[in-house]
């Protein structure tokens, strides 16, 4: 067993900031996380409209995936390019930035007329979000003082990508219930304004750096996951030797590859390959890219059974995901004393053990089977487990972080966060592609059939995360290294 560790970052990660007013520390985080909230919301608010969508704009049954991917993919893609502008430009500024943009292409979204129009405003939005998410992570380990402030700032927000990604699949399912799918994404408009308003009132800028962005590094990457992605979709659709899917995973090989050459020779890289030189953080880094591509495709393919198999509403499909959302907030809020006591290892051991657990018994889903007996008992494992697991991977990857490299940091840990749920969901989709291309019987057999098959590989995914955690991470405290 482990000895307790620290469940934030140590006084290295940056330079302590000046003393605050409880009730000013608590407003700034109030922003912070609202931001945060925002970008995590919309990674699943049109998932229960998903049936509404592809029935106005037109979107074929595995295209429809893309609604999700264009978003995820641009985010991902460029989060750590917007770790480093806020590093240059200071982390307020970019925030700023990356809310009014996110408030643009919400508003493009809402008002598409074509599926093409959707997914270039959804790819906008992602880029919005990479410039927010970044910032947030940064702001709060360098604007929070060492100790109970910043180990329950950070608790909160480690929080918010799941409790945001649930949040918005209940969210979703009132706004396309109430009014149409249209307002899942218009009603970031009036919230991004009133947080671009709020911002320079109650978050201190941080300082800037010297330097240059990478940009070759950042598109290169960028490039080569959408080909990634891209070819698993082509899969679902096809087979495994359909020459479009071929190429895609030929051109995602060379393009990763020149990415890691770029990044390994650049002055300033987008990507500090020595922020894997430490055993515990590069442990880290592959159970937060795991944990999330298990979880977070899972989310699609549930909307679908809840709909088109338990013939739910979709407000009452929202409304479904709301034990996974309550739990996981109840959760959250016990990690820091639970990490007090136990330690990082144990606590992240247990969180990924219930995961685990969760999407196992959704992969042996039958057509019969109803909300009590097939979804809740799942639902609150995942809840349990995501709220569980979160926050010590957090604290795990961001401990002895140097100031200069926050930003780097914070930008990796949710780059690789985003991108796992994306080539996750991805993945996912492949694996239902495959299991129904054959398959013969009623629609609701079909469908139950291969999300069954979905979830099996969702649990796969975060089978692989508890045995990295399990294997690599020591759990122990950490030196200065960073």
């Amino acid at each position: 067993m482990s000895t307790p560790s620290t469940p934030a970052p140590s006084s290295a990660t940056a330079s302590a900031p000046a003393a605050a007013p409880p009730a000013r520390l608590g407003t700034t985080l109030l922003v912070i996380v609202t931001a945060y909230l925002m970008v995590g919301v919309d990674s699943t608010v049109v998932n229960v409209a998903l049936p509404d969508i592809r029935r106005g704009l037109g979107f074929s049954p595995t295209g429809l995936s893309w609604v999700l991917n264009a978003y995820t993919l641009a985010f991902g893609g460029l989060l750590l390019l917007g770790g480093r502008v806020g590093d240059l430009l200071g982390r307020r500024r970019t925030l700023t930035a990356g809310v009014l943009l996110f408030a643009l292409s919400s508003l493009l979204g809402g008002l598409a007329t074509d599926s093409g129009l959707l997914l270039a405003a959804r790819a906008l939005q992602g880029v919005g979000a990479a410039l927010i998410a970044p910032s947030t992570l940064a702001l709060i380990t360098t604007g929070f003082p060492d100790g109970p402030p910043r180990h329950r700032a950070l608790s909160v927000y480690s929080s918010m990508a799941g409790i945001g990604g649930s949040a918005g699949l209940v969210l979703g399912g009132m706004l396309t219930s109430w009014a149409s799918w249209r307002w899942a994404l218009l009603i970031n408009v009036p919230l991004g304004l009133a947080l671009a308003l709020a911002l320079p009132r109650f978050v201190p800028e941080t300082g800037r750096h010297a330097g240059r962005l990478d940009l070759p590094g950042a598109l290169t990457g960028t490039a080569g996951t959408t080909s990634l992605v891209y070819a698993f979709i082509r899969v679902s659709e096809s087979r495994w030797s359909d020459p479009g899917a071929l190429a895609g995973f030929t051109a995602a090989a060379v393009l990763l590859a020149g990415f890691l050459l770029l990044e390994s020779r650049a002055d300033q890289p987008v990507l500090p390959l020595s922020l894997f030189a430490d055993r515990d953080r590069a442990g880290g880094y592959a159970s937060i890219l795991l944990l999330p591509a298990g979880m977070f495709g899972a989310f699609y393919f549930l909307t679908l059974f809840a709909q088109q198999v338990l013939r739910y509403s979709p407000l009452r499909a929202g409304f479904a995901f709301l034990p996974l959302t309550l739990v996981m907030f109840t959760t959250v809020r016990l990690v820091p004393r639970l990490l007090a006591r136990f330690g990082t290892r144990p606590v992240l051991l247990t969180g990924l053990s219930l995961a685990t657990l969760g999407t196992g018994r959704l992969a042996l889903l039958a057509p019969g089977d109803g909300y009590a007996a097939g979804l809740l008992g799942p639902l609150a494992l995942i809840g349990l487990g995501m709220g569980l697991s979160f926050m010590p991977l957090t604290a795990t990857i961001l401990s002895a972080v140097t100031p200069r490299q926050a930003g780097a940091a914070s930008g990796l840990l949710q780059t690789l966060q985003w991108l796992g749920g994306t080539v996750g969901l991805s993945v996912l989709v492949t694996a239902y592609g495959t299991a129904t291309r054959h398959t013969t019987g009623s629609p609701d057999a079909v469908l139950t059939h291969g999300a069954a098959h979905a979830f099996a590989a969702g649990t796969l995914l975060t089978l692989t995360a508890l045995l990295v955690a399990a294997t690599v991470l020591t759990g122990g405290r950490r030196n200065s290294r960073g």
